[in-house]
C-alpha cells in the first residue's frame, strides 16, 4: 500500500471498521509484551522471593528507558501522522529519522549513567539489603539493553503511526517469543538466576530492533535514513508537543513505582514482592486497553490532520464504550479471583499472596474507569492538544498518586499502599472528563464552522 493509498484508506474506511483493524494487532504485541513481562516474574518467582522483588524494583528503569521510546516515538509518530494526513510526505519522513537517531543516543546516555552509578542506583530505586545483589545482577544487564529498547518504541510506535500496526506487530512479538524461550533456559538451564531474565530480555530486545528496523522500509512506509536526521529547534519542539504526555506518564510510572517500593518497603520484602506482582498482573490487563486505543491513534491523528473532525469524534465515543465493557469483564475476574491469580507467581509465600490479592481487588474495583482516561489522553495527545494531555498523562501515577503514595500509609498502613492507585484512579476520571469533553465540544464547532465554509463557497 502506497501513501496515497494509505491516506484513503485512513481517511474514508468506516471508523469502527478502521479502529478494529488497526486495533487488533497493537493489542496482540500490548499483549504478548506483557505476558513476556510477566514470564520474567512467573520464572524468577521460582527462585526466591528476593528474586521476585528485585524484578519489581529494577522495572522502574525499565520504565525510564520506556518513558524515552514513547516520548520519542509518540512526539515524532504523532507528527508523522498529522504530516501524512496533510500529504506532506517529505517532512514526515524528516520527523521519523529524528525520532529514532535521537532516541538511540538517549539509550546510550541511559546505559553510560547507570552503569557508573549502579550500586547507588539500585538502593535509590527501593532495594533493601537483603534484595540489592540480585537487583545489582538484574539492573547491570537491562542497562546494556537501553540504546535498542528506546528506538525500538520508536520504530514500533511510528510504523503505528503510519497506519502499519501489522508491521509494528511482527517485530514485538518476535522479541516476545524469543525472551519467552531463553527465560527458562538461561535462568535454570545455564544457571544464571535473576541475571539470566536480564539477559533474555536484552536479546529478544535487539531482535525486535532489527526486525522492525526491517519491517520499516517495507509496505509503504518510512525508511529512516541518516541523512534525513536534521535535529533542530522545530523538530525537537514537535517531538516535544506530542511527546511530553507519554514523558510525563511513563517518567511519573516509574518515580511512582519507586515511592511505592519504599512504602511497601517498610513491611518487608514480601509486601515488595506482592506489590511487584500486582503491577504485573494489572498491565497485563491493560495492555489490551492500551492495544486497542493505540489502533485509535493513527485514526485519531490522521482524521484531525485531514480535517475530519466527525471522525475523530465517532472513534472516541466507539473506544469508550467497548473499552469500558471489557474492563468490566476483567474487573469481575480479579474481584473473584484474585488470591489464585498471585499464586501463580508466588505461591510458596503467603504473606505475598496476602498482600497482593488485597492490592488486586482494590484496583480491579475501579479498574472500568480507566477506559475513559486512557482514551481521553491518547486523543488529546494525537491531535496535539499537548497541556492537556500532559496534565491528564501525569495525574493517574503523578499528580494523584505520588502524594497519595506519601500520605495514605502513614494513615493507614500496608492498607495504604495498598489502596494508592484506586484513589488515584478515582481522582484521574475526575479529572479525564471535563478535559476531554471541552476538546470534543471544540471539534464539533471547528466541524460546523467548516460546513458554513462550505456552504458559502457553493
Amino acid at each position: 500500500m502506497q501513501q496515497e493509498e494509505k491516506y484513503v484508506y485512513m481517511t474514508e474506511t468506516p471508523v469502527p471498521r478502521l479502529i478494529g483493524e488497526l486495533a487488533v494487532p497493537t493489542i496482540i504485541s500490548m499483549l504478548v509484551t506483557s505476558f513476556y513481562n510477566m514470564a520474567d516474574t512467573f520464572f524468577v518467582g521460582k527462585l526466591n522471593t528476593q528474586s521476585t522483588a528485585a524484578v519489581g524494583i529494577v522495572f522502574s528503569v525499565m520504565a525510564i528507558i520506556q518513558a524515552l521510546g514513547f516520548f520519542f516515538g509518540h512526539g515524532s509518530g504523532n507528527y508523522i501522522s498529522r504530516r501524512l494526513g496533510a500529504k506532506d510526505f517529505e517532512e514526515a519522513a524528516v520527523m521519523a529519522a529524528n525520532g529514532f537517531f535521537l532516541a538511540f543516543l538517549c539509550g546510550i546516555a541511559v546505559l553510560c549513567g547507570g552503569l557508573i552509578f549502579l550500586k547507588p542506583l539500585a538502593i535509590a530505586l527501593g532495594s533493601t539489603p537483603t534484595i540489592l545483589p540480585y537487583t545489582e545482577d538484574y539492573l547491570r544487564i537491562i542497562l546494556i539493553g537501553a540504546p535498542f529498547m528506546t528506538s525500538s518504541l520508536v520504530l514500533n510506535n511510528q510504523l503505528r503511526f503510519q497506519g502499519s500496526a501489522a508491521y509494528a506487530m511482527v517485530g514485538i512479538v518476535t522479541g516476545a517469543v524469543i525472551n519467552i524461550a531463553l527465560d527458562p533456559l538461561l535462568i535454570f538451564a545455564c544457571g544464571m538466576g535473576v541475571a539470566g531474565a536480564a539477559a533474555a530480555t536484552v536479546i529478544s530486545q535487539f531482535c525486535s530492533f532489527l526486525l522492525l528496523l526491517y519491517q520499516s522500509r517495507k509496505g509503504g512506509n518510512i525508511g529512516i535514513k541518516f541523512s534525513n536526521f536534521k535535529p533542530n529547534g522545530h523538530y525537537v519542539k514537535e517531538i516535544c508537543r506530542g511527546g511530553v504526555p507519554s514523558l510525563c506518564r511513563q517518567g511519573l510510572g516509574s518515580v511512582a513505582s519507586i515511592l511505592l517500593n519504599h512504602g511497601a518497603g517498610i513491611y518487608g520484602d514480601a509486601a515488595i514482592a506482592g506489590m511487584s506482582i500486582v503491577s504485573r498482573v494489572t498491565m497485563f490487563a491493560s495492555s489490551a486497553l492500551i492495544g486497542f486505543g493505540q489502533g485509535f491513534q493513527p485514526v485519531c491523528g490522521f482524521n484531525y490532520g485531514a480535517e475530519l473532525y466527525h471522525r475523530v469524534r465517532e472513534g472516541f465515543v466507539f473506544c469508550v464504550k467497548y473499552a469500558t465493557i471489557f474492563l468490566v469483564g476483567i474487573s469481575v475476574i480479579g474481584v473473584v479471583f484474585a488470591p489464585e491469580i498471585i499464586t501463580l507467581f508466588r505461591k510458596e509465600d503467603q504473606e505475598v499472596i496476602a498482600v497482593g490479592a488485597v492490592a488486586l481487588r482494590m484496583q480491579c474495583i475501579v479498574f472500568p474507569l480507566t477506559g475513559w482516561i486512557v482514551m481521553s489522553n491518547m486523543m488529546l495527545q494525537s491531535i496535539g492538544k499537548a497541556l492537556k494531555a500532559s496534565i491528564l498523562a501525569a495525574a493517574r501515577q503523578g499528580l494523584f498518586f505520588i502524594p497519595l503514595i506519601l500520605i495514605l500509609p502513614r494513615l493507614f498502613g500496608l492498607f495504604g499502599v495498598e489502596i494508592c492507585q484506586t484513589v488515584s484512579d478515582i481522582l484521574s476520571f475526575s479529572l479525564a472528563v471535563p478535559l476531554s469533553i471541552s476538546v470534543l465540544n471544540e471539534m464539533k464547532r471547528q466541524e460546523e464552522e467548516l460546513q458554513l465554509q462550505a456552504g458559502h463557497a457553493n
